[in-house]
């Protein structure tokens, strides 16, 4: 199997207060670290920890932040043929994150959204069984969508917080899979063919279908750093989805739930996943978490 990522590849600084300040206060800093970061990047780095083949369409900068982040993903097992350098500042996120794991972000526009589609070879997409897209310049996801689905590759996406005031109607009308939380659901129109997997954080997450909807209540972890907990979802999803489709969506979900909840209970955008650490938190908290199904599917 082999899953190919486009979107952020950003350089991260995660900041752990006290609490979330608010406007004329003052908040502690506790502890401080930096590393790679964005999306596409994290949910390329946590599908190769889970023993998949992955590849990266994005964008950094000539500095010594983006030559980092490079260096980072070459680390972890993903290709970088496709990761475009652009003469420029790598994009800096900084991800202040309270001791609940609630966070917010502020950040640097930087390179991150200068990728050139014309540039990355259709063989280069088409050499993937599935084609990830996170937030990014709408008219580059729906370009890369396109060929995708042109070359025979699924495709998914996960539009994240940037797409407030964006268009992704290509994108959406080409996805085969489209995640989302709360907060995004509330914003896009989903197409009626596509499966929608909805994200509840500590309530688990749900997968609409045109056949029905099945839901897993998720798990119970004390919550550290909510950051990043989307993207290792997506892998967790996107790997067992692929890799096992005769199992339906419940060893998805559940298998999602379980990275996310790894992700949450860890410190940074990328948690340590293995199989074995997915199996401890399943049998830990396998009475509290149940899998449902109805076969009605709600109104979008």
């Amino acid at each position: 199997m082999r899953v190919i990522c486009a979107g952020h590849a950003n350089w991260d600084v995660t900041l752990h207060v006290g609490h979330l300040p608010t406007a004329d206060s003052e908040a502690r800093i506790h502890e401080r670290h930096s590393g790679g970061g964005g999306s596409a990047a994290n949910t390329a780095v946590a599908l190769a920890q889970l023993g998949v083949s992955t590849g990266i369409i994005a964008s950094v900068g000539t500095d010594a932040n983006g030559r980092a982040a490079r260096s980072e993903l070459q680390e972890s097992g993903v290709d970088t043929t496709e990761l475009q350098v652009v003469e420029g500042q790598t994009a800096v996120k900084y991800l202040v994150v309270a001791p609940a794991g609630e966070a917010f972000v502020l950040g640097t526009d930087g390179v991150n959204e200068a990728v050139d589609p014309g540039a990355v070879p259709e063989s280069y997409i088409g050499s993937g069984d599935h084609l990830h897209l996170t937030g990014q310049d709408p008219e580059t996801a729906g370009t890369l969508a396109e060929i995708a689905t042109d070359t025979g590759v699924s495709v998914s996406f996960d539009p994240g917080r940037r797409c407030t005031g964006r268009s992704y109607d290509r994108t959406l009308e080409l996805a085969d899979i489209v995640f989302l939380n709360r907060r995004e659901s509330e914003m896009i129109d989903i197409p009626e063919e596509c499966v929608v997997v909805r994200k509840h954080g500590e309530g688990g997450a749900d997968a609409h279908t045109p056949d029905g909807t099945y839901h897993h209540s998720g798990y119970d972890v004390d919550a550290v750093d909510t950051t990043g907990a989307g993207d290792a979802f997506a892998a967790g999803f996107i790997h067992t989805h692929l890799s096992k489709p005769d199992s339906g969506y419940h060893r998805a979900l559940t298998v999602g739930n379980a990275c996310g909840a790894i992700a949450a209970r860890s410190s940074g955008t990328r948690p340590d996943l293995s199989w074995d650490t997915i199996g401890s938190i399943r049998d830990s908290d396998a009475e509290s978490t149940e899998t449902t199904r109805s076969d009605s599917r709600p109104e979008r």
